[in-house]
């Protein structure tokens, strides 16, 4: 399903049919640098690994984690979207993007779009994101679509302080 439509992307719902592309983002450099290391190996726990995260967000709270896919050739760059996370009260904006797609101005307009998903769609009030302190190219980004640094936070069953930052409407 679409979620959204910009002017290069298209965000839609990860499917199980993902799961191929999953396996390769999650073992992505970058991504088990500055998300961590999901463990996941094979396409099977990739699809796994869709169906106890993003297809269950979905169906549980309406949004998720969406396939970021290019408008022009189907492309596949990497994930955005918005996600209830446990430890944090507010909606969180996430985003992952294959390292070659890194740069180009795509988790920017990609997050842009998500966020204004939560703010017109979703009728959300507050969005927050949470970034690894060294995640400098991240904090940036959220910073340039109007989030702000408020605090230090330990999410539940980790012990890594984690920077908050926040958006109000």
């Amino acid at each position: 399903m679409k979620v959204v439509e910009t002017e290069r992307l298209i965000l839609r719902w990860l499917t199980e049919e993902d799961a191929g592309f999953m396996l390769q983002l999650l073992n992505d450099t970058g991504y088990i640098q500055f998300i961590g290391d999901r463990g996941v190996r094979t396409e099977e726990e990739a699809r796994n690994f869709l169906l106890n995260g993003p297809i269950k967000m979905y169906q549980e709270h309406g949004i998720g984690l969406y396939l970021v896919e290019m408008k022009e050739d189907g492309d596949l760059l990497g994930i955005c979207g918005l996600i209830k996370r446990d430890g944090l009260e507010d909606i969180d904006i996430g985003f992952a993007f294959l390292e070659q797609f890194r740069g180009q101005g795509y988790a920017f307009e990609a997050a842009e779009a998500a966020l204004a998903y939560g703010k017109d769609v979703k009728k959300l009030k507050r969005i927050v994101a949470i970034t690894t302190k060294d995640n400098e190219s991240s904090t940036k980004l959220l910073e340039k679509i109007g989030l702000r640094f408020e605090s230090f936070v330990t999410l539940p069953n980790d012990t890594e302080e984690l920077k908050l930052l926040s958006i109000e409407f």
